[in-house]
């Protein structure tokens, strides 16, 4: 596949799919949750409070994998593998940029200050169950 193609294919899918898998490291193994993910080009963000494991673990070992799309369809139903690393982001801009109503079930405003976000930098996004010849893969550095 052409890697402008690839890289349509992988925006589509993080644009149309906003909850996924993050997995974490923690004491050397893996740590799964469901997440909301919002993208910025090829960047994730999710949303969560400062005071929580995955918060504690990220500040420990920053590598994340998620998973992202797949919804039970069978051949053809694309999906991504996304390797990165997460920063935690608490500076009002991002805050902003990301806020939304639906957060205030777990925060007062976009300026409560437990209200942080993760922000996932990728290092490879594997292009799955999509057409015969995947995964396709695109490496960032």
């Amino acid at each position: 596949m052409d890697e402008n193609k690839l890289k349509e294919q992988v925006l589509a899918v993080m644009e149309d799919h906003k909850i996924g898998s993050l997995a974490t490291v923690k004491d050397k193994k893996p740590h799964s949750r469901y997440m909301t993910f919002y993208n910025k080009d090829f960047t994730l963000f999710t949303p969560t409070d400062k005071d929580t494991y995955k918060a504690e673990e990220i500040d420990e070992n920053p590598n994340v994998h998620v998973l992202l799309g797949y919804t039970g369809e069978g051949y053809d139903d694309a999906f991504i593998e996304f390797q990165g690393k997460a920063t935690i982001r608490d500076d009002q801009e991002t805050k902003d940029a990301f806020w939304h109503d639906s957060l205030k079930h777990y925060f007062d405003s976009a300026t409560d200050p437990s209200y942080i976000l993760l922000e996932l930098k990728p290092k490879t996004i594997r292009l799955m169950n999509k057409g015969d010849h995947t995964p396709y893969e695109i490496s960032f550095d």
